[in-house]
């Protein structure tokens, strides 16, 4: 088998990442039959991601990996798998109905995780009334075998912006950003 010829090294980052993956999924359960208690962000991005296939925009892409940084002129076959981690970042699921503070004032929503192992820890939205201006999301997922952390900025129609620091056991620090600006 091919794994077994890997460094010893490799093969145990391999396993932990495998791991990790299988530590932090979770059934998606839904709310259904009621009003949603939080925004809708899977709602709004499934919405947004449709508009963005049907106009076929190019992107300006600057993906940056602990330092070094590659741009191209891109153009996005499938939204919804590029903007994944900001649908991901839904709290209406039932269980969690109760999981969040929610402060507003000048056009802006704050939600605010109450427990410490929430994996969306804070979402701001700036509306100009019913239109979305922008969202920020802050994410973080820790445990025995590493820590990540995301902060994903949405400017619907213009940019999105990916940061991620990332902290695994054994295999030290990972910083990520990703930059996508829509051509208009």
């Amino acid at each position: 088998m091919y794994w077994c010829k890997l460094k010893p090294f490799t093969t145990i980052a391999l396993i932990c990442s495998i791991m990790v993956s299988g530590l932090a999924c979770k059934p998606d359960v839904k709310e259904t039959g009621t009003a949603l208690k939080y925004f809708d962000i899977k709602g709004y991005f499934t919405a947004d991601t449709a508009t963005l296939n049907k106009l076929g925009k190019f992107v300006i892409k600057t993906v940056t990996h602990n330092g070094v940084t590659d741009t191209k002129k891109v153009k996005i076959d499938n939204w919804g798998q590029e903007l994944d981690m900001f649908a991901g970042a839904d709290i209406n699921r039932p269980a969690w109905k109760n999981s969040y503070t929610i402060a507003t004032g000048d056009n802006l929503v704050l939600y605010k995780a109450k427990e410490d192992d929430l994996k969306v820890r804070e979402i701001i939205i700036k509306k100009d009334g019913e239109k979305v201006k922008w969202i920020v999301i802050y994410t973080r997922t820790k445990n025995i075998l590493y820590q990540t952390t995301e902060k994903l900025s949405y400017f619907p129609d213009s940019l999105y912006l990916i940061e991620k620091d990332q902290r695994v056991r054994l295999m030290g620090r990972n910083r990520y950003k990703i930059q996508g600006v829509i051509e208009r």
